[in-house]
């Protein structure tokens, strides 16, 4: 399994919600020049425990952008589904949730096969998270246990969406984003890209550029973090 296929196409982006905006507007421009002409996207609610309120509410956001969207916990055969749409897009919610329900249903397989073959992949917050090699670095509550920690391998990177940086007022004693970020590389080699919110990540072409209205942190092994902006071509 290759991370560097270059016929992958990837949006992944940090929050579903920017605070003053409406379910996915600040990423509407992102994701309609992502899809093109693209028609029909797979939506993945499995992160949110009602499906079906969740579905509705991203199916209106994509026919307003001008999409057919359908969940995928409607189709009678979920991973036939997979290989019949043009698009796949995973929402976000807790990880744990999201991982446990693709392997419940064998759907990390199918979709993988998929984006190396060239089908356009969006995720946000949990969808970007599982988007990674694991979801080791996800912000959220493990309220269930999948079979491993291993996601879909799209990037070779891990991501953390909704990053936060230490606010040097606030008088709370626990760790800072960045502390957590950096035990995880005491314990693994994988680089991780903290996306603020507002920030997204697309690749294409082999390439993987920082798109959005806000920066992001990189963070690799023994090395000192680094700040990138918009437009910054990645090296990972």
């Amino acid at each position: 399994m290759s991370v560097n296929n270059k016929n992958k196409r990837i949006l992944l982006i940090s929050n579903s919600t920017l605070h003053g905006s409406g379910y996915l507007d600040h990423a509407d421009a992102e994701i309609r020049s992502f899809l093109g002409h693209v028609k029909r996207v797979l939506f993945v609610p499995y992160a949110l425990l009602d499906r079906d309120t969740y579905a509705a509410t991203a199916q209106a956001r994509f026919q307003k952008m001008g999409y057919e969207l359908s969940p995928v916990h409607a189709a009678s055969d979920p991973i036939q589904a997979v290989y019949e749409t043009d698009a796949v897009f995973i929402g976000g919610g807790n990880t744990f949730r999201l991982l446990k329900a693709l392997y419940d249903v064998d759907l990390l397989a199918a979709i993988r096969t998929r984006v190396e073959s060239g089908m356009p992949y969006i995720g946000s917050s949990a969808g970007s998270n599982v988007a990674a090699p694991t979801i080791k670095t996800t912000n959220d509550m493990p309220i269930v246990e999948p079979p491993s920690f291993n996601a879909l391998a799209l990037v070779s990177f891990q991501i953390n969406p909704h990053y936060l940086d230490p606010d040097p007022k606030s008088k709370h004693m626990g760790e800072t984003r960045e502390d957590r970020i950096i035990q995880f590389l005491e314990e693994n080699d994988t680089p991780v890209v903290g996306l603020r919110e507002g920030a997204m990540l697309r690749i294409e072409n082999g390439e993987t550029i920082l798109r959005g209205s806000s920066g992001a942190r990189i963070f690799r092994k023994g090395l000192e973090p680094v700040e990138i902006v918009p437009g910054t071509k990645l090296e990972l």
